[in-house]
């Protein structure tokens, strides 16, 4: 399976390349600076380079035009206001519209938990995050993409177990990176999954055995 990740660079997106070349599927990473591609490439990541901004939405379709899924992870990483609109919500819509062009049915978001600093003093910042992610939602629900949309708890740096919580409606926790990669890993896998929304959190079934129980619903 041919799979582009846009966000390649992110910790996310290389796990998520690294997996699918151990697996051997052929991730190809979005990156969005040349010096970002020789890390990835080690790991089994084809790179090209493309700005999410200033590369336009006819330049990726031909750029997505073999692939068989796209994985949208990109993010402004808290960057900004004005680049967490341009990056999480207009780039999602230019690679949405670019994959429709292309053919590319297949296409996984990694989201936001809708619970996620609830309860905390955050920054108006993140309640502009918040808005820009669940705008972008609805972008790509309007679509006539197979689509499914991943939204993790708050994302964290320990060992991945295999194991998640995976489900419509949960309740507020962490997850690792690693887990949230893995749990993308085989989505693509199983695409009687489109059209779901889905969040995860760390738990206690087996990522592939949650995913198939989605998969048969």
């Amino acid at each position: 399976m041919k799979v582009a990740i846009i966000g390649a660079n992110g910790k996310v997106g290389s796990k998520l390349g690294r997996i699918l070349a151990e697996r051997g599927d052929e991730p190809i990473g979005f990156i969005r600076k040349a010096e970002q591609a020789e890390q990835l490439e080690a790991q089994g990541i084809r790179t090209i380079t493309a700005d999410l901004i200033e590369t336009e939405t006819e330049e990726f379709a031909r750029l997505l035009k073999d692939c068989d899924a796209v994985v949208f992870t990109a993010g402004a990483g808290g960057a900004g206001e004005e680049l967490t609109t341009a990056i999480d919500g207009h780039g999602l819509v230019k690679i949405a519209k670019a994959a429709e062009s292309a053919d590319v049915r297949r296409f996984l978001l990694v989201s936001a938990f809708p619970d996620a600093g609830r309860g905390k003093d955050m920054p108006a910042s993140f309640e502009h995050y918040m808005k820009i992610k669940r705008q972008s939602e609805v972008d790509l629900v309007k679509t006539a993409l197979d689509w499914t949309i991943l939204r993790p708890g708050t994302l964290t740096d320990q060992e991945g177990t295999g194991k998640v919580n995976l489900g419509y409606t949960l309740m507020y926790d962490t997850i690792s990176r690693e887990d949230v990669a893995r749990t993308l890993a085989v989505l693509l896998n199983h695409p009687k999954t489109a059209g779901q929304i889905l969040e995860v959190v760390r738990g206690e079934e087996t990522i592939e055995s949650a995913v198939k129980i989605k998969a048969g619903r």
